[in-house]
């Protein structure tokens, strides 16, 4: 499966410049793992965010967020965000900080 280079260079800029940033390619897409943490990823034209056990009924709350599920078993604490809101930098922004605030909370690997 290929992913959405466009979204994943969005990704990018919105990270910024990090030395604890890296890029891995899994899930048939590209992760970016901060720490050594897996934050949030492109899979095909979708992003997928770890938002925590904690946030996880919140995120899902919102209109473009579905539980991320690729074996038939949806994975605690992430979401699968689709649709036209990822084109806005704001939601993409709200993802992508959600995301940080949890993984920040975790060891570095």
């Amino acid at each position: 499966m290929t992913y959405d280079e466009g979204l994943a260079q969005r990704i990018r800029e919105q990270l910024g410049e990090r030395p604890d940033l890296t890029e891995k390619r899994m899930f048939g897409g590209l992760s970016f793992l901060v720490g050594g943490n897996m934050t949030v990823g492109v899979v095909g034209d979708e992003l997928i965010s770890r938002v925590g056990p904690d946030q996880a009924e919140k995120a899902l709350a919102r209109p473009e967020a579905r539980p991320m599920d690729f074996t038939g078993r949806p994975m605690r604490g992430w979401v699968t965000v689709s649709g036209p809101a990822l084109t806005q930098d704001s939601v993409l922004h709200h993802w992508i900080t959600t995301a940080l605030a949890f993984t920040g909370t975790l060891p570095p690997k």
